[in-house]
């Protein structure tokens, strides 16, 4: 499968519906970017099970924003609506392939029951900070 150009407005959806998505985060200007890419489309090419996309970030700055990045390029993997890797720098080839193939191997019965107590802790911490007692059961 190809690379797909994603805005700010698909994103959401983009991830919500495919089970594996990557997300480049680039720019024009950057020297890395262009190496990258061709590295990144050849890899998308060798998986059709995974949605492989690009966001522009001069394009998109809001999305950018909204991510975090403050380094381009970065490249985040998102499984089951789930972000599972997010690293800034030019991976290659085998770099690239190991981190396709890790999140294809998650469990990701683990992986949705550490976020489930993650937001569980989350939320009683911040109960606990406004003075809300949540009982023990």
């Amino acid at each position: 499968m190809a690379t797909v150009d994603i805005t700010g407005e698909q994103f959401a959806s983009t991830v919500e519906s495919n089970d594996i998505v990557l997300v480049d985060f680039w720019a024009e200007w950057c020297g890395p970017c262009k190496q990258f890419g061709p590295t990144y489309s050849a890899i998308s090419e060798k998986h059709p099970d995974v949605v492989f996309t690009k966001v522009d970030t001069e394009a998109e700055q809001q999305l950018a924003a909204e991510a975090g990045i403050t380094s381009i390029p970065t490249l985040m993997a998102f499984r089951e609506k789930v972000l599972v890797f997010s690293q800034p720098g030019a991976l290659n080839a085998q770099q690239l392939e190991q981190v396709v193939d890790a999140v294809k191997a998650l469990d990701m019965e683990e992986v949705h029951a550490h976020v489930a107590r993650s937001q569980a802790e989350a939320a009683a911490a911040a109960n606990q900070q406004d003075g809300t007692q949540i009982p023990e059961a």
